[in-house]
C-alpha cells in the first residue's frame, strides 16, 4: 500500500461537483471502490471474530486488544512513514467518536444480536452520509434524493417497528451509533486533505486502548485469561481492523463519499454468510425487507449522484469550449 499523502483539497467533493478539477479521475474512483469493498469484507471477518470472542472477554477488553494490535498493524503498514497528525483536533474527535460506535456494536453483539441484523441497521449509514454531506461537504441534494432518502428511512422504521425482531433498546442504540459512524466517514474525507491514510487509521485504533481501559470497571472480563483460540481471534481482530481502516482511509482519499457509500451494503451479505456459517443465525423477514428498502434507496441516491456528475462534466466541457 502506498503511504503518499492523499489528494489535495480540490479532489474533495465539496461544492465542487460543478468544477472539472474537483472531479476524481476514473482510475482513482475505481481504485477507491476496490479498496473500500475489500475493506468491508475484511472488517466483516474481524467483526465475526470479536463477536465469537466477546463471551470470554467482554466489550472493554475486546477494545483494548483491537487497539493494541490494530495500531501495531498500521505502524507496520506505514513502513517507517511519519504518523504524526496534522489536523490533531479532527483526528482526536473522529477517533473518540468511533470508539463510541465500537462500544455500542460490542454491547449489541454481546447481548446476542445477529451479525447480519446489526449490519441491516447499519445500512442506514449511506443515507445519513448523503444528508451530512450537505452541510459538511457542501453537496447539493435535489428533491429526488430527498424523496429516496425518506423512503430509505421508512425501511429503517420497518426494521425497528414495535413488536419486530429488532424492537428494543439495543437496536435503537445501534441506530444512534450508525449516525455517529456516518459522521466519521464524512470526517475521513475531510481528513484526507491533510493527513495520510496510515495516520488517520493509526490514531483511530490507538484511541481504543485508553477508552477500553476506562470502560473495564463497567465491563469486566468474564475470565481473567481467555483460551488460546480466543486470543488468536482477538489478535486477528486487531490486525485485520488495522488493515481495514487503512483501506477505508485510502479509499475515501481517492473517491467521493457518494461513490463509496453504497458499498457499505456489502457487509450485509458478509454478515448473512458469516452469521449463518458460524452461529446458524438468519435475520427475520421484516429485517430483510426493511434492509432491502434502505439499500434500494441508497442505490437510487448513487444513481442520482452519477447523473449530477455527468451533467456537471457536460456543462464544464461546454463552458471551456465557449471561452476558447
Amino acid at each position: 500500500m502506498s503511504d503518499r499523502q492523499p489528494a489535495a483539497p480540490a479532489a474533495a467533493p465539496a461544492l465542487g461537483a460543478a468544477l472539472p478539477g474537483a472531479l476524481p479521475a476514473l482510475d482513482d474512483a475505481v481504485r477507491g471502490i476496490a479498496l473500500v469493498a475489500l475493506g468491508y469484507a475484511v472488517v466483516a471477518c474481524a467483526d465475526a471474530s470479536v463477536k465469537w470472542a466477546l463471551p470470554q472477554v467482554g466489550p472493554a477488553a475486546a477494545m483494548i486488544w483491537r487497539g493494541v494490535f490494530g495500531a501495531l498493524a498500521i505502524a507496520m503498514l506505514a513502513r517507517g512513514a511519519s504518523l504524526r497528525p496534522v489536523n490533531l483536533r479532527l483526528i482526536s474527535a473522529r477517533s473518540l467518536l468511533h470508539c463510541g460506535v465500537t462500544v455500542v456494536y460490542y454491547i449489541a453483539w454481546a447481548g446476542g444480536m445477529p451479525l447480519a441484523s446489526s449490519y441491516a441497521v447499519a445500512a442506514a449509514a449511506p443515507l445519513l452520509m448523503t444528508l451530512l454531506a450537505i452541510p459538511l461537504l457542501g453537496e447539493a441534494v435535489g428533491w429526488r434524493r430527498w424523496t429516496s432518502t425518506a423512503v430509505g428511512f421508512g425501511g429503517v422504521l420497518i426494521m425497528l417497528r414495535p413488536g419486530g425482531a429488532l424492537w428494543g433498546w439495543p437496536a435503537a442504540m445501534l441506530l444512534a451509533a450508525v449516525g455517529l459512524m456516518a459522521l466519521t466517514r464524512i470526517w475521513t474525507r475531510l481528513l484526507a486533505r491533510t493527513d495520510s491514510p496510515a495516520t488517520i487509521a493509526f490514531w483511530l485504533l490507538l484511541a481504543h486502548v485508553p477508552v477500553g481501559l476506562l470502560l473495564l470497571p463497567a465491563f469486566p472480563p468474564p475470565v481473567l485469561l481467555p483460551g488460546a483460540p480466543v486470543v488468536a481471534a482477538l489478535v486477528f481482530l486487531g490486525c485485520v481492523n488495522g488493515l481495514a481502516h487503512f483501506l477505508f482511509a485510502r479509499a475515501f482519499a481517492l473517491a467521493p463519499v457518494s461513490v463509496l457509500a453504497p458499498f457499505e451494503y456489502t457487509t450485509l451479505v458478509w454478515g448473512l454468510v458469516l452469521g449463518l456459517a458460524i452461529w446458524g443465525e438468519f435475520p427475520a423477514a421484516g429485517t430483510l425487507l426493511g434492509a432491502a428498502i434502505v439499500i434500494a434507496a441508497g442505490l437510487y441516491n448513487l444513481h442520482r449522484e452519477r447523473v449530477r456528475a455527468r451533467t456537471a462534466r457536460r456543462a464544464a466541457t461546454v463552458g471551456d469550449g465557449t471561452h476558447r
